[in-house]
């Protein structure tokens, strides 16, 4: 998995692999004159995510957007294009940077292209973050490889810009063993020979009396 994560936000526990992560330079805050505006601020509780009021055309329009721009970036070796639709938290990588940490994509010769075509499977409905972030998660449920994604909107003059991006693929199904099991060993059907006479001396001697 490849993830960039340009901000304070973190990747879910369903990603399995390590993230990477590069955090962007964030202003220092300024602290209120007031002691008693910072209690206030101390105390308070961050809001919990809410669920976007979005379509399902605009969820689709932003992942697949979004993965054919990293997808076209890897084939091509230039990621000047993905690096502009990116949010200005995400600009912040330039693009040698950006082919640096997706090496491992082109190396791999992952191909991301099943993605205009699948339908995806959100594991994470699309929810506002509290400092106004989309969120959203899922996978495309393809054969050999699944895809799974995480990715991080940010907004940018009325628009729904990348900020942060993850990708993994795992196994789409149950993995047979490498060799075939060995087949059970035949059972005996053959009739045993009756007993000899050896096996019941009285019987034996019984019969030599005759």
């Amino acid at each position: 998995m490849t993830s960039i994560l340009p901000g304070s936000v973190r990747p879910t526990g369903r990603m399995l692999l390590a993230a990477l992560v590069l955090t962007a330079a964030v202003p220092q805050l300024v602290q209120p004159a007031l002691a008693q505006t910072s209690k206030i601020q101390k105390s308070a509780k961050p809001q919990a995510p809410k669920p976007a009021n979005i379509e399902r055309n605009g969820v689709l329009i932003l992942v697949r957007g979004s993965l054919l721009a990293l997808d076209h970036a890897n084939k091509t070796g230039n990621y000047t294009v993905l690096r502009d639709l990116g949010a200005p938290g995400f600009q912040t990588n330039n693009a040698a940077k950006l082919a640096e940490i997706f090496a491992s994509h082109r190396n791999d010769g992952i191909d991301l292209g099943g993605v205009a075509v699948l339908e995806p499977q959100l594991t994470l409905l699309p929810q506002i973050e509290s400092n106004g972030m989309l969120h959203m998660a899922g996978f495309f449920p393809s054969v050999p490889m699944q895809v799974n994604f995480e990715l991080l909107f940010a907004p940018v003059e009325r628009q729904w810009k990348v900020f942060g991006i993850s990708v993994a693929l795992s196994k789409a199904g149950p993995e047979a063993p490498a060799t075939e099991p060995q087949p059970p060993k035949p059972v005996a059907t053959e009739i045993p020979d009756p007993p000899t006479p050896a096996v019941n001396p009285r019987r034996a001697a019984e019969q030599a009396g005759k």
